[in-house]
């Protein structure tokens, strides 16, 4: 491993500190003499002095260690402050939130104690210390500007999820969301405050006083004659809302602004300070002293210019210093005082840090000396733990061998039961399987909401996998006598048993709808193409299920009647009453069934001759049913001319498989999904376990009854993790193991060659049903979210073109007019919107051929209206996240200071877009004149209500959040007002995505719809902008309020988006398209200049002198997010700016007063310029162009409108 940076490159050792002897012989390392008179010169005593060389120890080396710990021992105060008490104070030197008690209502505490979330309504926390004199001081660093109430409470304030910090006598609080104080009763103080913002809590016990301070500025005195006296101390307390979050400083960490005269609650390392700063001193002489080895002397350095250029005496002198200084840095407080503040002095001299390379050499240093005891700190393990672990890990290789075994003997009884060589008088064992199995899945499709009839989902799961075994091997087996079948690795399920009725599928839904509308409207194509004719009495029913069994006996009379039918092939009689009498229960239906065969045989057809099906039930069909015989083809039968002419495998285990698809889809998913649980709640009582040892070792020995309740938890909680812990073993080895992958792997592969194969018979692709799509869907969502990081999907055979041929089924059949249900169309949509989040499997969707790319982007460009668009508008947006401006995030900047929920969501992956889709994108929207106008005019119509949703969703909030009595908005509300915005910022940003790669469409006024366009999309842009950059409006106000819900509403990401769209129009385009769209823009009335000056942060001076005496308002300026947005993206704004204050100048000095007569009567906001015919009626263009856009009356004597000439007023005489 070599270093980070620019610098100079150093091979990654373990630099041991040793005394041997011969390590002094170490080639490069300087004379005695010289190495004396440097270690001397580096290693000062305290008052910075050196004693005469005549009174000095002779340093090496191998005396240095010694050394430098008698000067880091000397002045070291650590004993003295280890037991000072600070007078005034009660409660541990290490203060943290009281997580143990204390606190109502649900919180959520970060692992260090000093972080709280709110997850409750309004929860409540207190810190571990009080104070009941002096003068004392903590901090708190707003996450979240949310409500919340901080400051100090007593031991006996309860609070509630109603009442908190305030709400009681005896607390105190101040809440900079409703700029208020509480004491009981609640008047006005202090001033809002954001995210980002830092409240100083001050409490004077001397003279009784409380007082706020937010970044550094004193708010004044809140509260004064506050209760004090014998039992009164102060603890830091808190309450705040749902989501809302916040971070302590009690003194871990330098005050950020400390005020004179007041004590942090926790005192400094003092003693850790001293040594910091001895260390760091030595580390600076090292920097200034240099050895000249020519000369034999030591001499100074230019510290700017200083670098290790592979001298080991500075490297091993080094060495020794970060010995002792690596274990400080593992405190938060002696890196921001010591460190930082070091790092930070060389940065005064001015500069970017690029400028300063010392501060690359340093960082480095620190890379290489540091990270070596911190690897070590972070992997080592003590002896019991290895112990444990190695233990455990033994214990499950035993239990994966005995599982193994038992795994092994049930496969076995699966074959036995999957023999159908066994047939002697009877039918053989295979069929009897069969026809119980197809029950056994239709009683637990038909009772998914009676948990109590159904298998239960853990059986199920190893089901499927033994039962995969048995079929493989009978599959196999079958190749390897009939080498022109198909083996296992090429399995599949053919088409036709979808639709020749041989297997039942019960009620389960097809692609194309009912099975019954399928047999209706497509029997013309089943006749052509798999000569299959639907028996009429199937026509009559709405499915065979409707069919009770008591009626069988009508049934069999009908069927008396038509002879033919009962003797063609997929025909059969039914059974005789005496064998339908429910006393022989489900138990005789074979019977009945081996009955039923043996009295009705069959015949062969020919091959031309149209074949009438009937829908066997499971308990009607025979061994020739499945296998067929004499030219029957059985559950073969009606091959559809584009299936291949090639034996696949037994009929009977074309079943087998189509039952195991079946079974994956009822339950076996959702309990590799809940399983993941599992491992959750290992972690989760191993914290706890953990977090009660340690407070048993806390535990004072005086309180023996706390002490027993924390050995009662400890049990609980040990023999809780002992069971999770063995049933997770059980788990990795039984569902989650490498094997088990490959086997839900194995079916995913199935499920596409299905569906392929469907998907080639054209039409009676809608006789699929729909599960074998969502198994496809869903066994490579497990694989990929369900069985990593213990087993790698990428490790699996075939991986990349799996991908590709998974990414090819999604990218056709998303809009595939054939599926018609909603729900598996929406699912199909969401797979292939989560397919374009990730690199690996976008670039699958890039490998698939053209003309499915092509047609993939063209029905994602089909019109909004009446389909699922926010879904399509979500993968068009994810194609072009990381090309937009300012659009190279991961998380909006205001949000990263909190956690997400789930990391892995689609939506938090970075940015990967594809050139590749949108090159196609641009090509469709250029070359269809069509496409595009109609495309765009469905987005700005979505944009226009989702943001109109949105600003009259936030007014209802704000009215809601003016009532000075606490309330709670519906968090429905607030899911879909945040959920108007998200989609407001997408549309915004799908339409950036076509004015940068297709800007003709909109500048090219050759195009019908080019202006009209302009014009809708400018007026869209003014009042957006509008709308968020008014001061102190409605969106600025709801977004201080920062209410759970609506963490994603804010300035940045919607203003940077209609940013990306004004830059491409008027400062990326040619000349003739800059004119036309600043014409367009200006001539807009709702354009204001003030709102393009509120981008780089220019406030009008009216707001600015309303503003005055709140000198501490922030403005939003784009140049605060340099993290995001690129300089040349900057200066492109700036350009932007001063064209458009040029241009609106000339306009306003060009424009001539315009009568009222000459305005449009429509908007009174353009003069006339267009006539209608045949009426002769008048209106501006953009009134008419848009009212054409869905009516062709005229406004006015609603004559139909044939065309619209300019109309120029002639001059006046």
């Amino acid at each position: 491993m070599t270093s980070r940076g620019s610098g100079t490159a150093f091979s990654r050792k373990n630099y041991r500190l040793t005394t041997e002897p011969e390590k002094s012989k170490v080639t490069g390392i300087v004379n005695s003499r010289l190495l004396n008179d440097y270690l001397h010169r580096v290693f000062t005593t305290a008052d910075g002095n050196q004693p005469a060389a005549a009174y000095r120890k002779h340093l090496t080396f191998q005396n240095l260690q010694e050394h430098l710990e008698r000067l880091l021992a000397e002045e070291n105060g650590s004993e003295d402050s280890r037991d000072q008490v600070a007078e005034g104070r009660l409660g541990p030197s290490t203060v943290v939130l009281d997580h143990t008690s204390g606190f109502e209502g649900l919180l959520l505490v970060d692992d260090d104690l000093l972080g709280v979330i709110g997850h409750s309504n309004f929860g409540s926390i207190r810190a571990t210390t009080c104070v009941y004199k002096g003068k004392w001081i903590y901090e708190v660093l707003i996450s979240s500007q949310g409500l919340m109430q901080i400051g100090w409470c007593t031991l006996n304030c309860r609070f509630n999820q109603e009442e908190g910090v305030g709400d009681t006598p005896d607390s105190y609080a101040y809440d900079g969301n409703r700029v208020r104080k509480w004491n009981v009763t609640t008047t006005n103080y202090g001033k809002s405050w954001a995210a980002g913002d830092i409240v100083s809590c001050l409490i004077d016990l001397d003279e009784g006083t409380i007082a706020f301070c937010l970044n550094g500025i004193s708010l004044g005195t809140a509260f004064d004659n506050i209760t004090r006296g014998a039992g009164m101390a102060y603890f830091p307390a808190i309450s705040l809302s749902f989501k809302e979050s916040v971070a302590f400083n009690f003194g871990s960490r330098p005050l950020r602004y400390p005020v004179e005269g007041y004590r942090p609650l926790q005192d400094p390392p003092v003693a850790d300070l001293v040594k910091a700063r001895k260390l760091l001193g030595y580390l600076k002489n090292v920097i200034h002293i240099g050895i000249d080895v020519t000369e034999g002397k030591l001499v100074e350095k230019d510290t700017s210019m200083w670098q290790l250029q592979g001298e080991p005496t500075v490297l091993i002198t080094l060495a020794h210093i970060f010995n002792y200084f690596s274990p400080l840095m593992c405190k938060v407080y002696l890196v921001e005082d010591v460190l930082m503040t070091f790092l930070l002095s060389i940065l005064e001299r001015g500069g970017a840090v690029e400028a300063h390379p010392l501060i690359q050499q340093l960082l480095d240093l620190m890379w290489l000396l540091m990270e070596g005891k911190e690897s070590k700190e972070v992997k080592e393990e003590s002896a019991e733990e290895r112990l444990r672990r190695r233990a455990y890990e033994r214990g499950c290789q035993r239990l994966k061998k005995r599982i193994e075994v038992v795994e092994g003997l049930q496969v076995q009884i699966l074959k036995l039961l999957l023999n159908n060589k066994d047939r002697g008088g009877g039918e053989a064992s295979r069929y009897i399987f069969l026809n119980k199995f197809r029950k056994f899945l239709q009683e637990n499709a038909s009772n998914r909401g009676n948990l109590t009839v159904l298998c239960p989902p853990e059986y199920m799961v190893c089901f499927l996998h033994r039962l995969i075994a048995a079929l493989r091997y009978f599959w196999d087996g079958h190749k390897a006598k009939n080498p022109a079948a198909l083996s296992s690795e090429e399995a599949y399920v053919p088409p036709q048993l979808f639709y020749n009725g041989k297997v039942d599928y019960f009620d389960l839904q097809r692609l194309g709808g009912l099975l019954s509308h399928l047999k209706k409207t497509l029997k013309d194509d089943l006749a052509a193409k798999a000569n299959i004719l639907i028996d009429p009495a199937e026509l009559q029913a709405v499915t065979m299920d409707d069919l009770d069994e008591d009626e069988e006996s009508a049934t069999s009379a009908a069927q008396s009647q038509r002879p033919s039918a009962a003797l063609a092939i997929g025909g059969a009689l039914a059974r005789p009453a005496w064998l339908s009498s429910p006393t022989l229960g489900r138990a005789n239906r074979f019977l009945s069934t081996a009955a039923v065969s043996l009295m009705n045989p069959r015949r062969p057809l020919g091959t031309l001759e149209k074949i009438k099906v009937l829908t066997l039930r499971v308990e009607q069909r025979t061994r020739e049913d499945i296998e067929g015989t004499h030219g029957n083809e059985g559950l073969l039968l009606g091959r559809p001319p584009e299936e291949p002419d090639q034996p696949i495998t037994e009929n009977s285990l074309l079943e087998v498989l189509d039952g195991i698809v079946m079974m994956y889809n009822l339950s076996v998913h959702q309990q590799l999904g809940k399983m993941v649980g599992v491992s959750d709640d290992v972690n989760e009582y191993a914290m706890a376990l953990k977090d009660t040892e340690e407070k048993i070792s806390r535990c004072p020995k005086r309180r023996r009854d706390i002490h027993e309740e924390l050995l009662k938890s400890q049990k609980v909680f040990s023999e809780k993790l002992n069971h999770l812990s063995r049933r997770l073993a059980w788990i990795n080895v039984t569902i989650y193991s490498k094997e088990k992958m490959q086997d839900i792997y194995w079916l995913l592969r199935v499920c596409i060659r299905t569906i392929e194969h469907g998907d080639r018979t054209g039409s009676l692709f809608a006789f699929m049903p729909e599960f074998y799509l969502s198994v496809a869907m869903n066994s490579y969502s497990a694989l990929k979210n369900y069985f990593s990081p213990v087993n790698s999907m990428e490790e699996l055979p075939g991986y990349e073109e799996t991908l590709m041929r998974l990414a090819a089924i999604l990218a056709k059949h998303f809009a595939d007019s054939r599926i018609v249900g909603t729900d598996i169309r929406d699912s199909l949509m969401q797979a292939l919107a989560s397919y374009v989040c990730y690199p690996h499997s976008l670039r699958a969707v890039e490998r698939i051929p053209e003309e499915q790319r092509i047609s993939m982007m063209k029905n994602l460009l089909a019109p909004y209206e009446q389909r699922p668009w926010a879904q399509t508008n979500w993968i068009l947006v994810r194609l072009w996240r990381g090309c937009g401006f300012g659009y190279r995030y991961t998380r909006l900047p205001h949000l990263l200071k909190t956690k997400p929920e789930d990391a892995s969501l689609p939506s938090l992956q970075k940015p990967c877009p594809s050139t590749l889709l949108q090159r196609h994108m641009a090509d469709l929207l250029r070359s269809d004149r069509d496409l595009a106008p109609s495309f765009l005019n469905s987005v700005l119509n979505q944009l226009n209500w989702a943001f109109s949703e949105f600003i009259g969703m936030i007014q209802e909030i704000q009215q809601a959040a003016e009532r000075l009595e606490r309330n709670f908005v519906d968090s429905r509300q607030l899911k879909v007002c945040a959920t108007c915005f998200d989609l407001s910022v997408s549309l915004l940003r799908v339409l950036e995505m076509t004015v940068t790669l297709a800007p003709e469409i909109f500048l090219d006024w050759n195009r019908p719809s080019s202006e009209l366009l302009l014009r809708r999309l400018a007026q869209l842009l003014n009042q957006v902008l509008n709308r968020v950059t008014a001061e102190r409006n409605l969106f600025d106000r709801v977004v201080n309020l920062r209410l759970p819900g609506l963490e994603s509403v804010d300035h940045y990401p919607i203003l940077v988006a209609v940013t990306g769209i004004l830059v491409r129009l008027l400062v990326d385009s040619d000349v003739q398209g800059t004119e036309r769209a600043t014409a367009v823009l200006l001539a807009d009335p709702c354009f204001q200049l003030r709102s393009i000056q509120y981008l780089l942060g220019h406030a009008e001076p009216s707001a600015l002198a309303a503003a005055a005496p709140a000198t501490d308002k922030r403005h939003f300026s784009l140049h605060t997010y340099t993290e995001y947005i690129s300089t040349e993206e900057l200066a492109k704004v700036e350009k932007m700016l001063n064209h458009l204050s040029e241009e609106s100048k000339q306009a306003a000095a060009t424009t001539l007063p315009t009568s009222e007569e000459d305005l449009c009567p429509i908007c009174y906001a353009h003069p006339i310029s267009a006539i209608f015919r045949p009426c002769s009626h008048k209106s501006c263009k953009a009134c008419i162009n848009q009212h054409l856009m869905n009516n062709k009356d005229c406004f006015f004597c609603k004559a139909t409108i044939t065309g619209v000439d300019d109309f120029t007023k002639p001059a006046s005489s």
